[in-house]
């Protein structure tokens, strides 16, 4: 399977705080605009963030112990590039929905993963897989 860009459009409620955590911290490329939006380059994804208002009602799922947040989003990184990641992310002091974490040790699924919110309060997940072929696998 060939893997194509995304585009994901999400309501953020102050453009500047999203310009300096997608472009300062996550390292994202802007790319064009407008005063009502913004588009980033989210790991070869197109993210649009537009001024609008937050969602209300956010729900938990539980997932190998974790309570994950749900609606959330995110890329599946390189194990290195997740990693570096999530140096930036504690250097900034970002606070963690769920924290850096392997989940589903030494199984098929093997996985690391982490929660947070950007400025909005959208929720992320950035993960890798140690065995990148295993994204797909049916069991864990």
């Amino acid at each position: 399977m060939s893997l194509t860009p995304f585009h994901l459009a999400l309501a953020v409620d102050d453009l500047a705080a999203a310009r300096a955590f997608y472009g300062g911290i996550l390292g994202c490329d802007e790319g064009r605009s407008a005063p009502r939006w913004v588009d980033f380059d989210l790991f070869g994804h197109q993210l649009s963030l537009h001024l609008g208002e937050r969602l209300a009602e956010r729900v938990h799922n539980p997932v190998d112990g974790d309570s994950v947040p749900i609606p959330h989003f995110g890329v599946i990184l390189r194990w290195d590039d997740w990693a570096a990641l999530r140096g930036r992310l504690e250097a900034a002091g970002t606070e963690f929905i769920v924290g850096p974490r392997i989940r589903f040790r030494g199984q098929p699924g093997e996985q690391a993963t982490m929660f947070f919110p950007d400025p909005a309060g959208n929720m992320l997940e950035f993960k890798s897989f140690k065995d990148p072929a295993r994204i797909f696998a049916t069991e864990f």
